[in-house]
């Protein structure tokens, strides 16, 4: 069947969705163009609420990835992908308990800069390198996505709405009212779950009501959420999601420039706290509404799957055709989802520009050349944007050739962001870890992750281990003929190498387990073998002591743990104990501002920390 195309009506709502987004921008351009500091800049100058944070959070996390590519998921291989409610969970909670805390107290604005602190130099330039790429590959997906749709619903030339998107966020970002950002999202928020919710309700009257859609789902094995088999190279499993899952999201949120970027513009650590909590109830709705569109959508389509008839040419365009096909009488509507995989897609896309721009200015350039005057300053940052804009929009030329997009970017997260994970874990929760170990640890957890990775593209998963769930086109009349689909002839298998059937095929979501944990263990060995760092010389608040719930009972056992940080004096003001780091030194050696003395007199018989005094 003909699915209508937009109207007039579809690019009336479309052009109102970007006209608020731009002015938003330009609106807060103009009212901080007085205060230009780079501090206010960069985190708000550290004056902002939870409310704003948590929708920024939500909805930069949600793209056009999630409004296009769960839903197809879901109708294709069954609601077992709401069990991401449980690894969003355990996310937060390590978020906000064990990374967040380090990373407010310690006082950075990039999350490298803990990295220079805690080892030295070399390991912030190796991070803020494969930080650069994973953003690249990523926003490179993001672009994609929703052109794809456009592409499908509209009419829209495909490579024509790329570039375009390319161009708008480059503006946008050059542009240079990006604190906008957070307050663009809020209202970005508020767009995509209407959108959600009208699809939901519309699809649900049309197809009988919810009990219909739910006996349909069930009928069609949709429901099967549960699945307790432990086999690594099954696609979606408990475990797969629950603890693959995990690891890929961590790695997303809890060591992520910019997830703690926005944590560090709250007022107080509280308000940061609160911020990733609230983001968790936003995560939990965003994704069930999705789940549910899926649902709807395969009882729609139960006997009729326009992928399978060649109605669409690939599965994430399924959203945007249903969409077109129960909106078709209601002009409008459809103008208004495409506008919402659409606003996603710009809020990620001009903040990775503005992080990349921000991060190479920073990590790279300046220190290269330290004396650059403001004017030239200023002109290399917009230069940078204008450069990663191009960089982006042709990375969406590859991401079309990497399969579902769901797949694909939280793969792209899992193999950059796995090791990067394991690297801030060494520094955070292992004392004794130095900086050999965390470039050794980290080299091997990018080579483990990418091994893996590529070779999962190459060679893909046996079917059996990922295969969709029956879909029929038993009713469907046909564009071109009228008989049935005629099946493909098997082609012959290209020659899989022996590991194609094992190592390659472990599921997508354990990348980042394995970049993690690789990353981890070769970092302890090598900092065993190298010496493991003296805790005198790591000041506390760089260390979370995470063994202190686990030991309680033995106050050696615990300082044993702490291999030598002294963290009995964590409530001493921290901004004292930490190092500065000065331009000029390298390695750590670092001057402790004065807590050499304060540490050395705890040492006495009878210090009374609470009074500073002496009772003898």
């Amino acid at each position: 069947p003909e699915v209508k195309k937009f109207v007039a009506w579809d690019y009336v709502v479309f052009a109102a969705l970007f006209l608020v987004c731009g002015s938003i921008g330009v609106f807060f351009a103009i009212k901080e163009r007085k205060k230009k500091t780079s501090k206010e800049f960069l985190v708000g100058g550290k004056q902002m609420t939870c409310g704003p944070i948590a929708f920024s959070l939500t909805t930069s996390f949600m793209s056009a990835v999630t409004v296009l590519g769960t839903p197809s998921e879901v109708y294709r291989y069954g609601a077992s992908f709401v069990l991401f409610f449980l690894s969003y969970a355990l996310v937060i909670i390590f978020t906000a308990e064990l990374f967040l805390p380090v990373f407010y107290r310690s006082g950075i604005t990039s999350t490298y800069e803990y990295l220079e602190l805690r080892f030295n130099k070399i390991v912030r330039l190796a991070a803020t390198l494969i930080y650069i790429l994973q953003t690249i590959l990523y926003t490179g997906i993001v672009v994609y996505a929703p052109s794809l749709a456009l592409n499908q619903v509209t009419g829209f030339d495909l490579w024509g709405s790329v570039v375009a998107t390319g161009i708008v966020c480059t503006f946008y970002c050059t542009l240079g009212g990006l604190k906008a950002v957070v307050w663009t999202d809020a209202f970005q928020m508020i767009v995509m779950i209407a959108g959600f919710v009208t699809v939901l309700i519309r699809g649900t009257t049309l197809n009988g009501g919810s009990t219909k859609v739910w006996e349909d789902a069930y009928e069609g094995s949709r429901l099967s959420i549960f699945d307790f088999d432990v086999d690594p190279l099954r696609r979606h499993t408990f475990w797969t999601i629950v603890i693959g899952g995990t690891f890929t999201w961590l790695g997303l949120y809890g060591v992520n420039q910019s997830t703690i970027q926005r944590c560090i513009s709250c007022k107080s650590e509280k308000h940061a706290k609160l911020a990733l909590y609230l983001n968790l109830l936003g995560l939990w709705t965003v994704l069930v509404c999705a789940v549910f569109c899926g649902l709807v959508m395969y009882s729609h389509y139960k006997s009729c799957d326009p992928w399978t008839a060649d109605f669409i040419s690939a599965p994430d365009q399924l959203m945007p055709y249903f969409v077109m096909d129960i909106f078709s009488s209601m002009p409008g509507v459809p103008g208004l989802f495409v506008a919402c995989a659409f606003s996603g897609t710009l809020s990620t896309v001009a903040a990775s520009i503005n992080a990349l721009a921000t991060v190479t200015f920073e990590d790279l350039v300046k220190k290269c050349f330290p004396n650059l005057s403001e004017q030239i300053s200023t002109w290399i940052s917009k230069g940078l944007c204008i450069l990663y804009g191009v960089l982006c929009t042709s990375m969406a030329a590859a991401a079309s050739l990497l399969g579902g997009i769901v797949q694909a970017s939280l793969s792209i997260h899992g193999m950059c962001g796995g090791p990067m994970l394991g690297l801030f874990t060494l520094g955070i929760v292992f004392p004794c870890a130095n900086w050999k170990g965390a470039i050794g640890g980290l080299l091997a957890g990018i080579t483990l992750a990418f091994w893996a990775g590529t070779g999962s593209f190459i060679y893909p998963a046996p079917p059996t281990k990922s295969i969709p769930l029956q879909l029929s086109t038993l009713n469907c009349t046909l564009v071109n003929s009228t008989e049935a689909l005629p099946t493909a002839a098997p082609t012959a298998a290209p020659d899989r190498p022996l590991l194609a059937d094992t190592w390659y095929s472990l599921s997508y979501l354990y990348f980042s387990a394995i970049g993690c944990l690789g990353c981890t263990i070769t970092g302890l060995l090598i900092s065993f073998i190298t010496g493991p760092s003296k805790g005198e010389d790591i000041p506390p608040v760089l260390i979370k002591p995470v063994c202190n719930p686990f030991c309680f009972w033995s106050e050696r056992l615990k300082a044993f743990l702490w291999c030598g940080v002294r963290h009995d004096s964590q409530e001493v003001d921290f901004e004292k104990n930490l190092p500065k780091v000065t331009a000029n030194k390298t390695g750590t050696d670092y001057t402790f501002e004065n807590s050499i003395n304060k540490e050395n007199k705890r040492q006495f018989p009878g210090y009374n920390p609470e009074e500073n005094s002496y009772t003898n």
